[in-house]
């Protein structure tokens, strides 16, 4: 298994913040945000991990990850040089360094303390098909891209911000592909705003009949404004006092 951590975007919806910092390197409670998804890995028992970001954060990213000894991992970078070409395209960064092997794929402001582990060893037995987490969202599932499963957590829609949601299953940034990815990724086409959208390449999973959905307990994106940001700094510090994070 392979891990993939992207740290990208402009983060214009957390401005002044980000005018001179990455998003991912802002604190969340009493660590830099890129942190988490680190000891994600970590956590995973994933060892090489490649973390793609734009040109102008790979050095910072460096200065403070450095080869990601740190963490137990041997960290590679890779620069997406289209900020706004959406997350599949970044992914086609990690295709050299996956080598025909399952690749896991962290967005780099998201937050959770589920452990991948088990799945990913029952995901590389067969290391066929595609899988997402899921976290129950009790309000506002129109924001989100919404997951219908079956009793046996096999997906049977994703919608992007549904006007009527199916479920209450919010599509977290967390997800395992087997070595078929970077083939799914060369069919897909830019969307309406100009992006390859990672809904479409799990779409192609779906219609395949290969995508399975876990729904974990505890999740925040804490890059997608200052509230979040707010409340991911006031939610880590009460798992961390909990000791469950």
């Amino acid at each position: 298994m392979q891990g993939l951590i992207l740290a990208g975007g402009l983060a214009t919806r957390l401005r002044p913040l980000t005018l001179v910092t990455n998003k991912h390197l802002l604190p969340v409670y009493n660590k830099p945000m890129i942190y988490y998804p680190m000891e994600a890995m970590q956590k995973a028992g994933v060892k090489d991990v490649l973390l793609t970001t734009g040109g102008e954060s790979i050095s910072q990213f460096a200065n403070l990850l450095k080869s990601g000894e740190e963490f137990g991992l041997h960290l590679f970078y890779a620069v997406q040089q289209n900020p706004k070409g959406g997350i599949p395209d970044a992914m086609k960064l990690a295709e050299e360094l996956t080598k025909q092997e399952p690749l896991l794929v962290i967005l780099g402001d998201n937050i959770f303390n589920f452990d991948l582990k088990k799945v990913i060893e029952e995901f590389e037995k067969t290391s066929e098909g595609a899988v997402i987490f899921g976290y129950r969202v009790k309000e506002n599932q129109n924001q989100y891209g919404i997951i219908e499963v079956d009793d046996n957590g096999r997906v049977l829609s994703i919608e992007e911000k549904p006007e009527h949601p199916k479920s209450d299953i919010a599509q977290t940034g967390i997800y395992l592909y087997d070595h078929h990815v970077f083939e799914y990724i060369r069919t897909l086409k830019p969307s309406a705003r100009g992006e390859l959208e990672v809904t479409d390449l799990n779409n192609v999973y779906l219609q395949n009949k290969s995508l399975r959905c876990y729904v974990i307990d505890w999740w925040i994106d804490a890059g997608t404004s200052h509230e979040e940001l707010l409340k991911a700094n006031i939610q880590a510090a009460e798992m961390v006092k909990e000791g469950k994070l």
